[in-house]
């Protein structure tokens, strides 16, 4: 059986609700499984966190799962370009598994939803690339031959699923970005299996 790790913060739910069809995708290959983990949220004035377990949703990552997992799937929302804070608070914490070399090898894939269509999509995607490829991680975009890719008017790159979220947050996930999500899922547990 392979584990894949689906971690994810997410503020409005729009990322939350993209791991449910990432999950799905893993879940879709055989002797996969989806392991759904969120971070909680940090404080502005001090290092506390919240409560250890979260009121709902995906429990809080531990380094241990990311320590047994078989590929990683990483999501957050755009924030001004970049992963938000309390994603980057995590992976800042993962010194260790760097140092022993944990994670080289592995297949991730990352995921976003921003409010609108120039949010920064792309430019977060590949924000949350560079400490897997600190880790050693072979990071996995989706190829063109995702027909989703050429004919989307919302979300969805090369670099990963993407959601156009609206500036409530309240947009749904369009076909296409759901049948992407579902495609990068598919695609990690695959070459999680090959490797």
């Amino acid at each position: 059986m392979k584990t894949i790790l689906i971690l994810y913060y997410s503020r409005h739910g729009s990322v939350s609700q993209m791991a449910q069809y990432i999950a799905r995708g893993v879940e879709s290959v055989p002797a996969s499984e989806a392991c759904l983990r969120s971070v909680p949220e940090i404080s502005e004035v001090c290092e506390a966190v919240a409560d250890t377990v979260p009121d709902s949703g995906a429990p809080y990552v531990t380094l241990d799962d990311l320590k047994t997992c078989d590929a990683l799937a990483l999501g957050s929302p755009g924030r001004f370009g970049n992963m938000a804070a309390p994603l980057k608070y995590f992976l800042e914490k993962t010194s260790s598994l760097w140092l022993s070399g944990t994670l080289m090898g592995k297949p991730a894939g990352v995921f976003t939803s921003t409010s609108s269509l120039h949010g920064g999509q792309e430019s977060t995607l590949l924000s949350m690339m560079l400490p897997l490829l600190h880790h050693g991680m072979i990071i996995s975009g989706l190829p063109y031959t995702e027909a989703d890719l050429i004919s989307t008017q919302s979300g969805g790159t090369p670099y990963g699923p993407s959601h156009v979220s609206g500036s409530d947050s309240a947009r749904p996930l369009t076909d296409e970005e759901k049948r992407l999500c579902t495609a990068l899922g598919k695609r990690l547990a695959t070459l999680a299996h090959k490797l």
